[in-house]
């Protein structure tokens, strides 16, 4: 019997790709190839890209130059580029090293091993649909053999693309437009996970507030579908992200109230303070709409956790509205929040207002204000928890000290606790929080909900 080709994948950017990669390396099992147990000793090394930051580019042909070397090694080695950045650049990518034998885009990802075949005989190629097809890709189909990293929680993707023209995504050009999962197939798809002794869901979509809009006149389905998942029998938690601030509606906020396995978890990207830089941005809402609608899904969801997204130094920001967004920041007190500089993409509306670009100095400075400002409204949260019970998911032994375990609480929070015989990853336990510091909570497990129900099995590597 021939020895089975082995594959490594790298992914790079959000939980899209994240979920996309998982589903590709259930492909790649499907067709008959086993995860490798390093991206060098791989037959096939596939790179899935993002193209949302400016560095993106930078990640990906420096990773490119290193597997060069590689090839050169192994002739018989294959190495394939998917993603958005791949959607975005196709033949460039080629022409720029043209040692990379597939190209593939968003929108055929399930294409990818019947691609890798072809090369084997035909030769490089580039194959990127503009929009997904029905018939051959079915790219949203339910992720059945998708290997993932944690058997007990699992992501599914109600949606695809995104109708939304922010002036500084790209998401829009590389993801197409919004594509909705029919309601159906995705409670079929929790079961299914359910079944496998997935307890804890996250939704996914680029703005799942709108999710059944394109499949519907009477509006989108989101809080319907929200409830529906909450029936699903032995899913414990739900989360998702992320949501559109203009489309958080009452009936969405009634829903994580409602359903009790709806986690007080919220991520809300506010992106900035000042009404000005919103509309620049083209997202839709005021500063003052966007904390109304905080403030709501606070009232309905006392103990509810809300992170956000924040762009720094976006063109034309003054000082005076960079003060505003610390204002809006420190009125919103956020348990966390996701930081960025203002990156310009080719293709977006903001790359082009180069005489507004601000100074790299001035925004340096600008992020570390920011991040004081965060910084302290996040160690309120985690310290004002200290003494509570919480529910914790166990993930694992802690990435920086074997001697302890970390989880997640229903809020989402990170917590680590020393190690307890008996409790592993997929455990559920009561741990008292010791102590709050600004990015993770420590604690003490005082006692043990319940075991793993996931099957014990040995994981596939994917790097």
């Amino acid at each position: 019997m021939a020895t089975p080709k082995t594959f490594s994948i790298r992914t790079f950017g959000c939980q899209m790709n994240e979920h996309d990669s998982e589903r590709l390396a259930g492909l790649l099992v499907a067709d008959g190839l086993v995860p490798a147990t390093s991206e060098r000793d791989a037959d096939v090394v596939v790179l899935n890209t993002c193209t949302i930051r400016e560095n993106a580019d930078l990640k990906l042909y420096s990773a490119l130059g290193h597997l060069k070397a590689l090839k050169q090694e192994r002739p018989d080695m294959q190495i394939a580029v998917g993603g958005c950045m791949a959607q975005k650049d196709r033949g460039a990518i080629q022409e720029r090293a043209n040692w990379v034998d597939v190209v593939f885009g968003t929108h055929n990802v399930n294409a990818a091993p019947a691609l890798l075949r072809r090369a084997r005989s035909d030769g490089s190629l580039v194959e990127v649909l503009d929009e997904p097809d029905p018939v051959s890709n079915r790219e949203m189909a339910p992720a059945l053999y998708a290997v993932r990293e944690t058997p007990f929680a699992a992501w599914i993707t109600i949606q695809t693309g995104c109708d939304n023209s922010c002036a500084y995504c790209i998401v829009p050009s590389v993801r197409g437009r919004e594509i909705s999962r029919p309601m159906d197939d995705l409670i079929e798809e929790a079961t299914m996970l359910a079944n496998a002794g997935v307890v804890e869901l996250t939704v996914l979509g680029q703005n799942v507030n709108s999710y059944g809009r394109d499949i519907t006149k009477r509006g989108p389905l989101f809080a319907a579908l929200l409830r529906a998942l909450g029936e699903v029998e032995g899913i414990e938690r739900i989360r998702f992200t992320s949501p559109h601030p203009k489309d958080l509606r009452p009936e969405t906020i009634a829903a994580m109230a409602e359903t009790a396995n709806v986690c007080p978890q919220l991520h809300l990207p506010m992106q900035h303070g000042s009404n000005r830089v919103l509309r620049a941005m083209r997202r839709g809402y005021t500063i003052e709409r966007y904390l109304e609608r905080l403030a709501q899904a606070r009232a309905a969801l006392p103990d509810l956790a809300v992170t956000t997204d924040l762009i720094v130094g976006f063109p034309g920001e003054t000082e005076a509205e960079f003060e505003e967004l610390l204002e809006a920041v420190s009125v919103a007190q956020f348990d966390s929040a996701f930081t960025f500089i203002f990156s310009p993409r080719e293709g977006t509306r903001a790359a082009l207002l180069t005489n507004e670009f601000i100074a790299d100095d001035v925004i340096k400075e600008r992020f570390e204000r920011l991040k004081h400002v965060l910084d302290r409204s996040a160690l309120k949260k985690h310290a004002a928890r200290e003494g509570l019970l919480e529910e914790v998911l166990v993930e694992g032994p802690s990435r920086r000290n074997a001697a302890m375990l970390s989880g997640r609480t229903r809020q989402g929070k990170l917590i680590h606790f020393p190690l307890v015989e008996g409790v592993r990853a997929g455990s559920l336990v009561h741990a008292r929080v010791n102590h709050g510091a600004p990015y993770h909570l420590i604690g003490e497990i005082e006692s043990v909900v319940r075991a793993p129900r996931h099957k014990i099995r040995i994981p596939l590597l994917v790097s």
